[in-house]
């Protein structure tokens, strides 16, 4: 069951200027920050407040480190901007399976792992009215 939105992934150039933009704007500060090789990018998570699961909500912001990335690409064609939503969940192993019996499109057989250790999978955007949509078990909840 998904249980809140974990965070909005946003894509962007240059990861140090747009964290001190969020910063400087919002007051919002980094909680986390790594760069993960199998996804090309480099990205901080921004967090957001907490929630009553033990989770939170994130601006997960996202720069490719290279060009053949799925966001280095999404970004030569699309600019700056809201990526993807991510929902969190328990269980992403069996809400991936609950949704893809639905008939919307799971984009990976198996979750991979995502920022801080979580376990994802992504759901096609064109079965999902145009939005990337992202399932995120926190590496506490598994």
């Amino acid at each position: 069951m998904l249980t809140r939105i974990d965070h909005i992934g946003i894509a962007c150039f240059d990861l140090d200027r747009t964290v001190e933009f969020y910063r400087a704007t919002y007051g919002f500060e980094v909680h986390h920050t790594e760069v993960n090789e199998e996804q090309g990018v480099r990205e901080a998570m921004l967090r957001i407040n907490g929630t009553s699961d033990g989770g939170a909500s994130y601006l997960q912001l996202l720069e490719p480190t290279r060009e053949d990335s799925a966001v280095g690409k999404w970004l030569a064609k699309n600019g700056e901007g809201v990526h993807h939503i991510a929902f969190g969940t328990a269980d992403v192993d069996q809400d991936a399976s609950d949704i893809r019996g639905k008939g919307v499109r799971v984009l990976y057989d198996e979750p991979r792992t995502g920022s801080m250790g979580s376990r994802i999978t992504f759901l096609h955007p064109k079965d999902c009215h145009g939005v990337l949509t992202e399932l995120v078990t926190a590496r506490d909840e598994h």
